[in-house]
């Protein structure tokens, strides 16, 4: 599968958001189907949204490398880190990319493969019942505010399509798997995106 440049680059007019519960999509954002996903087992609803932080290469924005990896087809020869990743099986839910624009790569109905081993309130395998959203950075570098507009935004949507998800539901990979994931990093301005979502 070639991916298209509007595919990888997202659609950054994604003013609003609004999720169809039957598909699980967003609707009017890109949706490149990841094949690292599955179904949440025995129906389980999401019950908590977790925020990550991403980019490949390592510190460098706006290419097609987190697309790729989400889709088993990041080239190893393309830089030296993909060596050590370009085998790895994972996926989000969504992407925000820096200029705001969203890739969905997993209905939100079925289970991401985003979390790994974590933890959240006593509850293994946060995959299960979460839903991982990737931001395109990096644990010191400031995001910027048109990815705290439309993550808020997405955040609205889903809490609106999924009353499964309390708001104080939401936390960050390093929650969840702490010392073993650091994102989204110091750089995240937590109160920024809760004085938005107010």
């Amino acid at each position: 599968m070639k991916l298209a440049m509007d595919q990888i680059e997202g659609n950054p007019q994604n003013h609003g958001c609004e999720v169809d519960v039957d598909s699980g999509l967003l609707k009017g954002v890109s949706f490149i189907e990841s094949p690292n996903h599955d179904q949440r087992p025995d129906a389980t609803q999401p019950a908590l949204i977790v925020i990550h932080g991403i980019s490949l290469p390592p510190n460098q924005f706006g290419g097609a490398g987190i697309t790729q990896l989400f889709t088993n087809q990041l080239n190893p020869d393309e830089h030296p880190y993909y060596q050590s990743i370009h085998q790895l099986k994972v996926s989000a839910h969504a992407l925000i990319r820096r200029d705001g624009a969203i890739i969905q790569y997993v209905p939100f109905n079925k289970r991401a493969w985003h979390a790994g081993v974590s933890e959240y309130c006593g509850r293994e395998k946060c995959n299960d019942f979460s839903i991982g959203i990737e931001l395109e950075g990096a644990d010191d570098i400031p995001y910027t505010y048109d990815q705290y507009r439309a993550l808020s935004e997405l955040i609205k949507a889903l809490w609106q399509a999924y009353p499964s998800i309390a708001k104080s539901d939401l936390v960050g990979h390093s929650d969840i798997a702490p010392g073993r994931k650091t994102d989204p990093g110091e750089s995240f301005d937590w109160s920024l995106l809760k004085a938005k979502l107010t």
